[in-house]
């Protein structure tokens, strides 16, 4: 693993406590792990990271609690994506934003509150506040969904290499549509999470190290990177953060992309200082 440039973010992690202290959303599909805040600093000195952006895991639904209690914690290293409806109160729009929120999350598989056809609607509400949207779907169904997404009013950040459910060759419908999102300039990708969809696996995860290189090399400024940690609904043992921080070099083994992906890109994404 090579050293960490000063002010590296880690773009994707999330908070789970208690049962007592947060109970699970009817929605949830697992039973998540233990991950809190002293746990993952001890992970952020293993890597090097300063930064880091914690999201709304798909258990606890739309009661964000643990992330705001994280948020808290960490200060102003930290930014923050909830899980919000549509119909949410500015009231409370404004008190995650004064916290550190800066994203609304869309999932788009089991455990999700939304579905696809809300997300203007979600937009036009995030819109003032100068968030964003965090789109996690299968990547292989971006083509019927593009004009939606091209014409939403606040930028669009796509999760783990777009999340081809099944890893596609760079020339896949799927990926052209997400090159030309990226091309707009108000699309990001996480580069993130690959055993979530390679068939390959570790070390190197080889297919869908193909998607994101191919993402990389064509939109090196629209690229963030993120550990996804815990790794919720992986069995044990779960992938080492260390192991998925050193694939990024084979993603992106220019040391000046690879700043740009740690430290450039998610400071204009999430608004570091």
């Amino acid at each position: 693993m090579k050293p960490m440039p000063a002010g590296a973010c880690d773009c994707h992690i999330h908070f789970y406590g208690t049962r007592e202290q947060y109970p699970l959303a009817p929605t949830a599909v697992s039973e998540p792990p233990l991950a809190t805040v002293e746990q993952y600093r001890r992970v952020m000195a293993t890597l090097g990271t300063e930064r880091m952006v914690l999201v709304q895991p798909s258990a606890y639904g739309t009661d964000n609690r643990c992330l705001v209690d994280g948020l808290r914690a960490l200060g102003p290293v930290a930014r923050g994506v909830v899980t919000v409806r549509p119909d949410v109160a500015d009231a409370d729009l404004a008190a995650f934003d004064a916290v550190g929120v800066r994203a609304a999350r869309a999932l788009m598989f089991p455990g999700a509150v939304l579905a696809m056809n809300e997300l203007p609607a979600l937009a036009a509400r995030i819109a003032p506040f100068g968030w964003h949207i965090q789109l996690q779907l299968d990547g292989r169904t971006l083509p019927q969904h593009e004009p939606m997404l091209a014409a939403l009013p606040v930028p669009l950040v796509i999760d783990h290499n777009g999340k081809f459910v099944e890893p596609v060759t760079p020339d896949h419908p799927g990926m052209r549509t997400l090159l030309r999102l990226l091309d707009s300039g108000r699309c990001w990708v996480k580069a993130s999470a690959p055993y979530e969809t390679s068939r390959r696996g570790p070390p190197r995860y080889e297919d869908v190290g193909i998607i994101a290189r191919a993402l990389v090399e064509h939109a090196p400024d629209r690229v963030v990177w993120a550990s996804n940690w815990p790794h919720g609904g992986m069995p044990e043992p779960r992938p080492d953060d260390a192991t998925l921080l050193a694939v990024l070099d084979q993603w992106a083994p220019d040391p000046e992309v690879r700043r740009r992906i740690l430290v450039d890109n998610p400071r204009e994404l999430y608004g570091y200082a």
